[in-house]
């Protein structure tokens, strides 16, 4: 018996990982079936190749990058659908799609993250509102959500009932992000849609006296902002967090730190973390891999870290 401690999400009808091995995984996103690279899976897969031959869509680099490449399409397979992930009481709906990149719109792995952020900001919210019912709660926790992608992690905590500063430097990542709230029906929840360079959005912040009660960062391995601006994940992690830490509120609910960096350990994040919010507020610091289990292998496949500092 496989015994696992990564950090990985309840199971959720519109996503499974099928199997993984030989550098690859494949997925199920709602009806669709992806094939894609996955550096991680070092091992043999379960599946014969017969059943990976059969995916709707099928990624293949094109030699002159180890992130970009092109699609091979099945007949009937879209270039967009949707998919919803339940749980904790919220409905989340978000939009996929087919990108030069290998991604499709969501790390299903951070629905870990999504149950934690819901929880939390429901907590301090009083109970929250249902989706798509339009209130307005009493003392709603704001967030800031930064390198926030296509706001997986944003509509969490507007279901919650928080109000939201969502950040991030590609203009396509935030319109992308603004259509997944308008499917969940929380396009009319206090959401801030902001496309800028993070560090200079927060610097901002700071002189303008503002402050948050709970951030989430994805920050990634390597980066450029609108103006060019070169983000290096290990020169920049940690002034970038201490930094952060100076627009949180007196009281603050919680801070995420996720990463995707080959080799960074998840207490690393921890540790940051620790030093930057937890000296400062008390509370509790964790740090996990995460993970996703796969159907056929009763494995988990490692997909990154995170670290969460929560107050008591």
């Amino acid at each position: 018996m496989l015994k696992s401690d990564l950090l990985t999400p309840a199971r959720w009808n519109d996503y499974e990982l099928l199997d993984s091995g030989n550098f690859e995984k494949l997925e199920r996103f709602g009806r669709f079936v992806t094939r894609r690279p996955e550096p991680q899976a070092i091992w043999r897969r379960s599946l014969p190749e017969a059943e990976w031959r059969r995916a709707d869509a099928s990624f293949r680099r094109d030699g002159r990058s180890e992130e970009r490449g092109e699609w091979r399409l099945a007949p009937g397979m879209p270039d967009r659908w949707t998919v919803e992930y339940a749980g904790r009481g919220m409905r989340l709906r978000m939009r996929l799609a087919l990108t030069s990149f290998k991604h499709v719109g969501i790390f299903p792995e951070q629905a870990a993250n999504w149950d934690f952020i819901y929880d939390r900001c429901r907590e301090l919210a009083g109970g929250g509102a249902s989706a798509g019912s339009g209130e307005r709660t009493e003392g709603a926790p704001k967030v800031l959500n930064l390198f926030a992608y296509t706001g997986g992690a944003t509509i969490a905590c507007a279901a919650a009932g928080a109000s939201v500063c969502h950040v991030d430097a590609a203009k396509g990542m935030v319109l992308w992000a603004k259509e997944n709230a308008k499917v969940s029906g929380l396009e009319d929840r206090p959401i801030r849609w902001i496309v800028d360079d993070c560090a200079k959005f927060v610097e901002r912040e700071i002189r303008r006296g503002k402050t948050y009660d709970a951030i989430i960062m994805d920050p990634p391995s390597y980066g450029r902002g609108p103006s060019g601006e070169v983000w290096k994940l290990e020169e920049n992690l940690f002034p970038f967090v201490k930094l952060c830490a100076r627009v949180l509120s007196d009281k603050p609910l919680f801070v995420i730190l996720n990463s995707y960096t080959t080799g960074l350990a998840p207490s690393v994040l921890g540790y940051i973390l620790q030093m930057l919010v937890g000296k400062r507020f008390g509370g509790r610091v964790t740090w996990d891999e995460l993970g996703l289990p796969c159907t056929q292998s009763g494995m988990a496949l490692p997909c990154g870290a995170t670290g969460r500092w929560t107050a008591e």
